[in-house]
C-alpha cells in the first residue's frame, strides 16, 4: 500500500520553476486595494448596474441576444428554458445557469415587469413567492417588446465585443427603440452603490421624450407634465408630493405606495376587498402577516381573511366583525402591513456602459435620445452603404445587358473565368465586383423583362441613396425618424396607466379620525362584562312602561355600571383595589342589546381578584376639574384630573385604601360643587366639596359620611343649587326632589332622610342629580330589562316620601342600575308600550 502511495506522489510532482508560477513582490495593502478595485468594477459594470441606453444588465442583454441569434421569436414556438440558459452560459455569461435562469424568469413575470420581455410557458412563479419550475420543464420565447429592442441589431447599429473566451462576439448595448430603463425600471446591488428605479408608463415616457427632443431646454418640471409618476405592474396608489418631483430632479427620493382597498358592506359585517397591491409585495406573506396580527391581537376586528385571486386578478377579502370600524381596520392594515410601503428612488445607471452615475429624469431621456440618434445614423449609413453597393452592381449588369453580344464574345474568347473577368474590366472599365456579378449572372437575366427590372431597381436605389444621404446631412430628419418610430411603438404597445398618482403627502390619520363621533351607552355587569351600544338603540318610553331586553346576563350576574358618552370620549375604569384604567369609547367592543359583552379582563390588565367597581365617561376636551371619589366605607378624596391624563396600560393608583375597604364611586367635579352621598336605608349627606382638600393620587382621603348599623353607601353624586335629584328604589319606585330640601352639613355626619324606605319600595338603588330638565333615565334590572323614560315625567315629591311607580318588572326582579342620559330636543319619538 505504501508503495502505491509513493508512486502517486512521484507522478504528481509539480515543477515550481515554471514561468506561470513565478512569484512577485508587492505590498499587501496595495495588492488588496488593486484586486478589490478590479472586483468592484467587474460587479458594477458587468453584473449589477443597467446601461442607461437599453436599461439592461449584461445578463439580460445576453439572454435576449442569444434568443435572437437562435431565432426564438414571438411568432414562433417556445423552446426549453434549459436550451436558452445553456446557450447563454456557454457563449456569453460564465456565471452559472441558476443566475441566468432566475434573470430570464423575472423578465417573463408580468407582476415584476411592466412590459415583459419574455413569454414564458409553464410555471414561471407567482406573486405568492412560489419559485418557477426547473428550467428543464419550462419553455420560453421572446416577447414583441424584446424584439423591438433588438430591431436593426444586424445593421451595425451598435458595437460588438468579444465574449469571455474570445470565441464569440456579443453586443455591448442593444439598439432599444424605447427607453427601457424607465419602462421596466431596475433593481440591483453593486459594490459601494445600488440602483432602484421604478417602472413607468410607455405612452407617458414617449410623450416626454418627444417633448424634450422638440424643446432641448425643457426642465424636469416640464417633463413631469407628461410623466405623472411611476406606473407599477401591480397598480396601487402613489403619494408623491414634493418628494416625487425631487426624485425625478435629483435621482434620489422616496414615495409612499398603497394598495387599492374597498370597504364593502354585506349587511352581516363589512369586508375590506384588496384588488391592487404595492409593487413587489408577496401576497402569501401578506396573508400570513395579517393572520399574525390577528393572533397577537394587534388587530382585533378581523374575523377571517381569504385569497380569492384568480386568472391574474388580485382579490384578497378581509372579513370584519360586526362591531368593527372598517376605516380604522384599513388604517391599521396600512400602518402594520405591507399594504402601504415606501419605494426609494436611487437612479444609478452606467453612462456609455462604463461610468456609474446618479441620474434625474431629464438626464435619462437625454442619454436615450443620444443613443437613438447614433443608432439611426449608423443604420442609415449601413443602408446607404448597402444601397450603393447594390447600385454599383446593377450599373455593371446594365452595361453588360446593353452590350450583351460583345460581352458574350469576350467571355467565349477567354481561356478562364479570371481572363474573362480581366478582359471585361479592360473593355468596359468595370470594377472587379461588377465583372464578377456579370459572370455570375444567369442566362435568364438576358430577357427583355429582366433588363427592365434591373433598370427599375437601379432607379429606385438611386432615389433611396439620395434619401439616405439627405437624412445623414440633416439631424432634424434623424429626429423625425426617431419620433415616427416612437409613435409606432405607442400604437403597438401603448396602454393605460395602472397606478394612480396623488400629488400630496399621504395622510397620517389616527384611529380616532377614522371613527365616527357618535353617542353611545357603555354598560358593564357585576361580573365585569362590558359592551358598547348606540344611544339610539334604546327606546324612549313613557313612565310605567315595561321596557325591552337590553342585555343577556349569566346566572346571578347583573348590570351595575352605565355611562353615556361619545365614541371619542374617554372611559375611566376604577377598580376595587384603588387603581384606574382608561380607554376610548370606540375601544370597547360593541355588541347587540341582548349580548352580554366582552370580559373586561380582555381589555384591562387587572390583577387577580381585582374588578371594576365604577366607570365614568370624560370628554376628550376635558382639561380642568377634579376626580372626586368615595369608598364603600364612606371615605372621600379629591384629586386633580390632570394627574390622570397619562394613564398607562397597566393602570395608575388613584387612592390608598384601608384594609377591607374598596373604591366604589368617582365623579368629575369642578372643585366648587356640592357632594351628596346616599345610603341604601335612605340617608343622605350633603356637604361642600371645598371642605375636602385636593390630594395626590397615593393619599388615603377623609371621612365623608358616618354609616349606621346594617347600612351601606349606594351612591355618591354632585349637586348644584336649585337642581333636583332623582331617587330610584329596588322595586322600581322613584321620585324627583329639590336639592334645596337637603340642608348642607359638615362632612362626616350621618346625614338626613332622603326617602321613605319600606318593604313596598325596597332599599334605595341610586340617587343622582338632574341639571337641565331635559334628561332621560335609563333603568336596568337584575334580569336584564331596560327602560328609558323622560325624567320630567317622574313626580316631584318631598324628601321623606317613598315615590311613585317608575318601572314595572317581573316578580323577583329588581332595579340595579340607573343612568342619566342628556338628550337634544330633536331626539327620537316617544314609544309607548
Amino acid at each position: 500500500m505504501a508503495k502505491k502511495l509513493n508512486k502517486k506522489v512521484e507522478r504528481s510532482t509539480v515543477n515550481f520553476n515554471a514561468p506561470y508560477r513565478v512569484l512577485e513582490d508587492g505590498n499587501v495593502e496595495n495588492v488588496m486595494q488593486d484586486n478589490f478595485l478590479r472586483y468592484s468594477m467587474s460587479v458594477i459594470v458587468s453584473r449589477a448596474l443597467p446601461d442607461i441606453r437599453d436599461g439592461l444588465k449584461p445578463v439580460h442583454r445576453r439572454i435576449l441576444h442569444s434568443m435572437n441569434e437562435n431565432n426564438v421569436r414571438s411568432n414562433g414556438k417556445t423552446i426549453k428554458s434549459a436550451r436558452i440558459t445553456g446557450d447563454v452560459m456557454g457563449k456569453y455569461h460564465p456565471h452559472g445557469n441558476v443566475a441566468i435562469y432566475d434573470a430570464m424568469v423575472r423578465m417573463a413575470q408580468d407582476w415584476n415587469m411592466r412590459y415583459p420581455l419574455i413569454i414564458g410557458q409553464g410555471n414561471f412563479g407567482s406573486m405568492d413567492g412560489h419559485g418557477a419550475a426547473a428550467e428543464r420543464y419550462t419553455e420560453a420565447k421572446m416577447h414583441q417588446h424584446a424584439e423591438a429592442m433588438l430591431e436593426d441589431i444586424d445593421k451595425e447599429t451598435v458595437d460588438f465585443r468579444e465574449n469571455y473566451d474570445g470565441s464569440q462576439m456579443e453586443p455591448s448595448v442593444l439598439p432599444a427603440k424605447l427607453p427601457n430603463l424607465l419602462l421596466n425600471g431596475q433593481l440591483g446591488i453593486a459594490v459601494g452603490m445600488a440602483t432602484s428605479i421604478p417602472p413607468h408608463n410607455l405612452t407617458e415616457v414617449v410623450d416626454a421624450t418627444k417633448h424634450l427632443m422638440e424643446n432641448p431646454d425643457a426642465e424636469t418640471a416640464d417633463l413631469l407634465k407628461f410623466v405623472k409618476g411611476p406606473d407599477f405592474p401591480t397598480g396601487g396608489i402613489v403619494y408623491g408630493g414634493s418628494t416625487l418631483s425631487q426624485a425625478y430632479e435629483t435621482g434620489r427620493g422616496s414615495v409612499v405606495v398603497r394598495g387599492v382597498a374597498e370597504i364593502v358592506d354585506q349587511g352581516r359585517g363589512a369586508q375590506i376587498v384588496i384588488t391592487e397591491v404595492p409593487y413587489g409585495m408577496n401576497k402569501a406573506a401578506y396573508l400570513e402577516k395579517v393572520a399574525e396580527l390577528v393572533t397577537t391581537k394587534r388587530i382585533t376586528s378581523i374575523s377571517d381573511i381569504r385569497d380569492q385571486s384568480a386568472r391574474g386578478e388580485i382579490k384578497i377579502v378581509i372579513y370584519l366583525k360586526k362591531d368593527a370600524y372598517p376605516n380604522k381596520v384599513l388604517n391599521q392594515l396600512y400602518k402594520l402591513t405591507p399594504l402601504q410601503t415606501s419605494f426609494s428612488y436611487n437612479v444609478v445607471a452606467l453612462i456609455d456602459g462604463v461610468q456609474p452615475k446618479l441620474l434625474g429624469l431629464k438626464e435619462i431621456l437625454v442619454e436615450f435620445i443620444k443613443h437613438r440618434r447614433v443608432v439611426v445614423r449608423r443604420r442609415t449609413e449601413f443602408e446607404l452603404k448597402a444601397a450603393k453597393a447594390r447600385a454599383h452592381i446593377l450599373e455593371g449588369l446594365k452595361i453588360a445587358i446593353d452590350n450583351i453580344d460583345e460581352v458574350i464574345k469576350i467571355i467565349r474568347g477567354s481561356q478562364s473565368s479570371e481572363d474573362a473577368q480581366s478582359n471585361l474590366i479592360k473593355r468596359f472599365k468595370l470594377s472587379e465586383i461588377q465583372a464578377k456579378a456579370i459572370l455570375d449572372m444567369p442566362l435568364r437575366r438576358l430577357a427583355a423583362l429582366e433588363r427592365a427590372k434591373i433598370e427599375e431597381e437601379l432607379a429606385e436605389l438611386l432615389k433611396l441613396i439620395d434619401k439616405l444621404e439627405g437624412i445623414l446631412a440633416d439631424p432634424k430628419k434623424i429626429d423625425a425618424i426617431i419620433v415616427d418610430e416612437l409613435d409606432e411603438s405607442v400604437k403597438k404597445f401603448g396602454d393605460e396607466r395602472r397606478t394612480r398618482v396623488i400629488n400630496a403627502e399621504v395622510g397620517k390619520l389616527g384611529d380616532e379620525e377614522l371613527i365616527p363621533d357618535e353617542q353611545v351607552v357603555i354598560t358593564m355587569t357585576k361580573a365585569n362584562y362590558v359592551k358598547r351600544n348606540l344611544a339610539s338603540d334604546y327606546r324612549k318610553q313613557n313612565r310605567g312602561g315595561k321596557g325591552k331586553r337590553g342585555v343577556t346576563t349569566r346566572e346571578e350576574d347583573i348590570v351595575e355600571h352605565v355611562a353615556s358618552l361619545s365614541t371619542h370620549d374617554y372611559v375611566l375604569f376604577f377598580t376595587n383595589r384603588g387603581r384606574v384604567f382608561r380607554l376610548r369609547g370606540y375601544e370597547i367592543p360593541s355588541a347587540g342589546l341582548s349580548a352580554k359583552g366582552t370580559a373586561i379582563v380582555n381589555l384591562l390588565q387587572l390583577s387577580p381578584e381585582e374588578n371594576v367597581t365604577t366607570m365614568i365617561g370624560i370628554s376628550k376636551q376635558e382639561e380642568n376639574g377634579y376626580l372626586f371619589m368615595c369608598t364603600a366605607r364612606g371615605t372621600v378624596k379629591k384629586t386633580p384630573y390632570t394627574a390622570y391624563q397619562n394613564v398607562r396600560s397597566t393602570g395608575l393608583i388613584t387612592i390608598k385604601l384601608d384594609d377591607g375597604d374598596e373604591l366604589k364611586w368617582v365623579r368629575l367635579s369642578s372643585g366648587e360643587d356640592e357632594i351628596l352621598i346616599s345610603t341604601a336605608m335612605g340617608q343622605a349627606m350633603r356637604f361642600d366639596e371645598k371642605n375636602v382638600r385636593s390630594m395626590g393620587r397615593n393619599s388615603r382621603g377623609v371621612r365623608g359620611i358616618r354609616l349606621r348599623k346594617d347600612d351601606n353607601v349606594i351612591s355618591m353624586d354632585l349637586v348644584k343649587p336649585k337642581s333636583e335629584i332623582v331617587v330610584i328604589s329596588e322595586h322600581g319606585y322613584g321620585k324627583r326632589t329639590s336639592i334645596e330640601q337637603f340642608t348642607p352639613h359638615a362632612r362626616g355626619g350621618v346625614g338626613i332622610r332622603a326617602a321613605a324606605v319600606t318593604a313596598k319600595t325596597g332599599k334605595l338603588v341610586s340617587v343622582q342629580t338632574l341639571t337641565d330638565g331635559n334628561e332621560e333615565l335609563l333603568l336596568i334590572t337584575a334580569g336584564g330589562q331596560t327602560i328609558r323614560v323622560a325624567a320630567n315625567e317622574i313626580s316631584k315629591l318631598g324628601r321623606a316620601t317613598q315615590g311613585v311607580r317608575v318601572m314595572r318588572m317581573n316578580e323577583e326582579d329588581t332595579v340595579v342600575s340607573l343612568a342619566v342620559v342628556h338628550i337634544d330636543e330633536e331626539d327620537g319619538e316617544v314609544d309607548s308600550e
